[in-house]
C-alpha cells in the first residue's frame, strides 16, 4: 500500500484539519459498499465523490454515500442548474487530477462548486476518498465541510 501523501492530504495539512488516513487492497475492483464493508464502516458514513456538469457549462461536485445513487434533478435544483450530467471517465483526471475510484472532493486542480447530502451532518465523522484508490480519509464532519466550503443539501433518489 503507497502511503505518500495526496493533494487532499496536503490540502488537509496546511489547514491544520486532523484526519485518519484507511488503506485496503486497490488490487480489488471494489464498489464503495465494498469499501466501506473492507473497511468496518457503515456503507451510510462512507461518502463518494461525483463530478457533474451543468447546462451552464460549470461543473459540480456532489458528495452522497455510497450506497445511493445521485438524483440529478435535486442535485441541479441545489447548484441553480437547469441540469446536470455526469463527467465521463476520461474527462475527469484532465479536470480534477484524480481518476475514477479515487476521486477525493479535497485537492482538485480547481476549486468547484461542492454540495454534501444531508445525511452527512447525522454523523461526526465521515469517510471520503483520499486522493487515490486504495486510500479513504476519515475526518469530521464540519471540518470536510468548512475545508470545500460545501453546501448541504438533499441529493439522493
Amino acid at each position: 500500500m503507497r502511503e505518500d501523501k495526496t493533494n487532499a492530504m496536503r490540502l488537509l495539512d496546511a489547514h491544520g484539519v486532523a484526519y485518519t488516513c484507511r488503506f485496503y487492497n486497490d488490487d480489488l475492483a471494489l464498489s464503495g459498499v465494498e469499501v466501506a464493508r473492507t473497511l468496518g464502516q457503515d456503507p451510510d458514513c462512507v461518502f463518494k465523490t461525483l463530478v457533474t456538469v451543468g447546462k451552464s457549462g460549470e461543473h459540480y461536485v456532489f458528495m452522497i454515500p455510497v450506497a445511493c445513487e445521485l438524483n440529478l434533478k435535486k442535485a441541479a435544483a441545489v447548484v441553480g442548474e437547469k441540469s446536470v450530467a455526469m463527467v465521463k471517465s476520461k474527462e475527469l483526471l484532465p479536470l480534477t487530477g484524480y481518476v475514477h475510484g479515487g476521486c477525493s472532493p479535497i485537492g482538485m486542480k480547481k476549486k468547484f462548486v461542492t454540495c454534501i447530502d444531508e445525511t452527512a451532518t447525522l454523523f461526526d465523522r465521515i469517510m471520503c476518498s483520499g486522493g487515490r484508490i486504495g486510500c479513504q480519509l476519515e475526518l469530521d464532519v464540519d471540518d470536510l465541510i468548512r475545508t470545500v466550503d460545501a453546501k448541504v443539501g438533499d441529493l439522493t433518489a
